[in-house]
């Protein structure tokens, strides 16, 4: 039987200001990638989801991020080797301590926004969260975006990564994801997330926003927590993925 497993970004509201719909979210999904307090959520919210995630039986992973509260983490930072590889220990740890008091594990790592965008091509800041991981107690695994150069570079320093899909996102003809500040960048339609999300698992490509078969390796997929879609999207993706036999598992089973 095939399987994939299903990941969002949650943990994400900040003081009265929330975001996403974790609790609803939790339930559909076999991954949930928390915030650790630098580009969103704070301690008592992140507590909150992490004890939801054990009641769902949701494995966890840190989602690190540049210190980026206002900007949600989407803006890029030109941050050096010693600073980066310093704040993405500390957000493991941070993530880690209340993880404990929840019960919960943490068992990889994702980047978050613009720092996962970056990594990805950029080989000095790759290298400090690369390195960071190494030099973790756990050595956690690295979830990264399929096909880019930082999945390489961490297998090298003998990292486990995992790739993923975002099942929301218009891709480039080369693999890339089209920015967020270019039309079309974000699909809001859950009917049409679900059709990509199933031929892309059955046939292994992606239509490119320019209408070309990209080939992409995965084995999670990503459905962003904070869009306002997000619940519709993971109920209608589970159901059509099981319309085909297709199993919905974390990778850390």
């Amino acid at each position: 039987m095939l399987s994939i497993d299903l990941n969002s970004d949650l943990g994400e509201s900040f003081g009265a200001w929330r975001m996403g719909h974790d609790e609803l979210i939790l339930p559909l999904v076999s991954s949930a990638n928390i915030a650790c307090g630098f580009h969103a959520g704070d301690p008592k919210g992140i507590l909150s989801t992490l004890k939801q995630a054990v009641a769902h039986q949701v494995h966890v992973g840190a989602h690190v991020g540049y210190r980026d509260l206002v900007g949600f983490g989407r803006r890029s930072m030109d941050v050096t080797y010693d600073e980066l590889y310093a704040d993405v220990l500390y957000q493991i740890g941070a993530l880690q301590g209340l993880a404990s008091a929840a019960g919960a594990q943490i068992r990889y790592v994702k980047p978050h926004g613009a720092l996962y965008n970056t990594i990805a091509n950029d080989p000095v800041q790759a290298k400090a969260v690369i390195d960071a991981l190494c030099d973790s107690k756990q050595r956690l695994p690295l979830m990264a975006l399929a096909g880019s150069p930082l999945m390489g570079w961490a297998e090298k320093a003998g990292l486990t990564v995992w790739a993923e899909v975002f099942a929301d996102r218009a891709y480039q003809a080369d693999g890339s994801l089209v920015s967020r500040h270019q039309e079309g960048a974000v699909i809001h339609d859950p009917e049409q997330v679900a059709r990509r999300m199933v031929q892309w698992i059955k046939e292994g490509y992606i239509i490119s926003i320019d209408g070309q078969k990209t080939p992409i390796q995965g084995q999670s997929i990503c459905i962003h927590g904070d869009s306002p879609d997000a619940v519709a999207m993971a109920q209608i993706l589970r159901h059509s993925l099981a319309n085909e036999g297709i199993s919905i598992r974390p990778l850390t089973a």
